[in-house]
């Protein structure tokens, strides 16, 4: 009998223990799950930098110029009418809707099996019916108005205009600032190309999936000035279908003549989910550009590489040798593009040692505004733990200690100067992409920048770095800042920008038809 108590004792104690270990889990699986349909703006909490919540009226900064000076990517006039008070929706930020178009494209996506040019068959999506999709082309200042329609991609379409701060209602981010397009409908993207540079666009609508099978293609913006005679200038997407890493869709070597003395402006561009090296074998070459901003000042380097931010653009500027040499620009490996004549070929050089660091590269110029007399100070610190992601136990990404959705909401009023520290213990890289902005790198781990200014939308943080950044909020909307390795960004890492005053009617999640990600 004493045996009988004592076993069924055991037994009620490893009861208790087990419901003691599975209520809470039950508890936080519960929690974890999203809604079929949500709004971004009560996701997670409010972080305003620092300052009480409410309107800030530092219109004064806009007044002043912030981010308007030379070296500084700027807006233009483009982005509505400014804060005068009262909530304002998402859709009324657009480009003005009197101004006609000065390039005007229409892109049609499809679902299909499409070949790569060495006659590789892949299962993915097209534009025009290639991938990746047409080179949209304009000058700096035109009004581009493109017009997507969604010819049988099933699970909806958009357009996000990665790197063109444009205005928050052409974001293209599905469930923040518009709905994704589905098959038989269209939708229309305005807005104004200020800046000269190299960018790209792709889908932000289930976009680990549709990017990663083609969904995406470039835009270059050039100077409003005609190219001066003896230039040539090449577009060199960097794309993985399943597992073929081809420029342009093609797999091998791209080729584009040139002559003795011309300065070819090479524009690559990374659409991987990681940063890839890229250098110059058979002459010197100067790093004109990163993300769409040109640097101050850059010198000749040879022997190096640079590496190129997953989602980041870098423009290589090599003068061809006076003896007719070819030119070979690796990017990512032995393949690369050739300058040269038809028939010329440039050996493969290995990958130099040294690395180019940008903290460093370049001349000093002013950026506009004065990052010591921030508005808003945040924090942005990516670290990993266990837990349930909308049911699905795992070890996830968490920012700031929180794990998505319960993610900060970075608040800010327009004109306000914004500093932000972007710091990582989560074992792993992370090619970090605010939409909307620019921002100017300060410091890497605490070490200054010294070089031209390095503006910024795509930044790699590796394990254990901290990035100090600075931005002027110039541009009002609600602005995804997250991860470009796609993966990651579905795993949670994803945190807004929200400008005060501002809301959006529309909703995330599988009911609503818009996975932004």
């Amino acid at each position: 009998m004493n045996a009988t108590r004592r076993r069924g004792a055991r037994l009620a104690v490893a009861g208790a223990a087990t419901l003691a270990i599975l209520g809470p889990l039950a508890w936080f699986w519960q929690a974890s799950l999203m809604p079929s349909a949500y709004s971004v703006m009560d996701m997670g909490y409010a972080d305003h930098g620092g300052r009480p919540p409410g309107p800030a009226g530092h219109q004064a900064h806009a007044a002043a110029g912030h981010g308007a000076a030379t070296g500084a990517p700027g807006h233009g006039a483009q982005h509505g009418t400014g804060a005068t008070g009262g909530a304002r929706s998402v859709t009324s930020l657009t480009a003005d809707p009197g101004r006609p178009a000065d390039v005007a494209v229409t892109l049609v996506a499809r679902r299909e099996r499409f070949r790569l040019a060495t006659g590789r068959s892949v299962d993915g999506y097209t534009l025009n019916g290639t991938s990746p999709g047409p080179v949209i082309r304009a000058r700096a200042g035109q009004l581009v108005e493109v017009r997507l329609v969604n010819a049988s991609v099933p699970d909806g379409v958009t357009l996000h205009w990665h790197g063109v701060d444009v205005p928050n209602a052409a974001d293209g981010v599905a469930g923040v600032t518009q709905d994704a397009v589905t098959p038989g409908r269209s939708y229309t993207y305005r807005f104004v190309a200020d800046q000269a540079g190299t960018f790209w666009y792709h889908s932000h609508q289930m976009s680990h999936e549709q990017v990663r099978r083609g969904l995406l293609g470039a835009l270059v913006v050039s100077p409003a000035a005609p190219p001066p005679a003896g230039t040539a200038d090449v577009v060199a997407l960097l794309h993985l279908y399943d597992g073929a890493r081809t420029l342009n869709g093609r797999e091998g070597d791209l080729r584009a003549e040139a002559r003795p003395g011309d300065r070819v402006r090479v524009r690559v561009v990374n659409t991987e989910n990681g940063q890839t090296p890229v250098w110059v074998g058979g002459a010197p070459f100067r790093l004109l550009a990163v993300d769409g901003t040109d640097l101050n000042g850059p010198a000749p380097v040879r022997d190096t590489a640079v590496l190129v931010t997953a989602g980041g653009r870098a423009d290589f500027e090599v003068t061809m040798p006076a003896d007719g040499s070819p030119v070979r620009v690796h990017i990512g490996g032995p393949t690369g593009v050739v300058l040269g004549s038809r028939s010329s070929d440039a050996p493969a050089v290995p990958r130099p040692a040294a690395t180019l660091d940008l903290l460093s590269y370049g001349k000093p110029a002013p950026i506009g505004f004065d990052p010591a007399k921030a508005d808003r100070r945040f924090t942005y610190d990516i670290g990993r733990r266990p837990g349930f992601l909308d049911g699905r136990p795992g070890v996830w990404w968490t920012v700031n200690g929180h794990m998505y959705p319960d993610v900060p909401m970075f608040v800010v009023a327009e004109g306000d100067v914004v500093r932000m520290r972007v710091s990582n213990h989560s074992g792993e890289t992370h090619p970090m992409h605010l939409h909307g902005h620019h921002a100017v790198v300060l410091a890497r781990d605490g070490v200054p920048a010294t070089g031209a200014p390095w503006w910024v939308d795509s930044l790699e943080v590796g394990n254990g770095e901290s990035y100090d950044i600075a931005f002027v909020a110039d541009n009002p909307g609600i602005w995804m800042d997250h991860c470009h390795n796609l993966p990651h960004a579905t795993e949670g890492l994803v945190a807004h920008l929200m400008y005060e005053g501002v809301t959006t009617p529309f909703l995330a999640g599988d009911s609503a038809g818009n996975v932004p990600e």
